[in-house]
């Protein structure tokens, strides 16, 4: 079950727009990172995504660190759900 982010401090800390760094720890699966970057598109304007991918020492999990560019605290908030919806997803941070 996902628990929705919601009521974080984000507004206090940043200056909308800004670039934000969204790092997703995932299943080593070959759809890990589509699916990142097609959620992140979904919510997000349609940029060059650059992933930088970074397996675990014992290659089950990925490391997938993207930058993005958000509008608002509610717009950080819903593309931290939406990833953490992700089948493959475990954290993201």
């Amino acid at each position: 079950m996902v628990t929705e982010v919601k009521n974080t401090t984000f507004d206090e800390f940043l200056e909308f727009p800004c670039s934000f760094n969204f790092k997703v720890v995932g299943v080593a699966h070959d759809d890990l990172v589509p699916q990142v970057i097609a959620t992140l598109q979904k919510h997000a304007d349609a940029n060059d995504y650059s992933p930088s991918i970074k397996p675990s020492s014992k290659g089950t999990y990925h490391s997938v660190t993207v930058v993005v560019t958000v509008t608002s605290k509610a717009h950080i908030e819903l593309l931290y759900t939406e990833l953490g919806k992700l089948e493959l997803v475990r954290y993201v941070m």
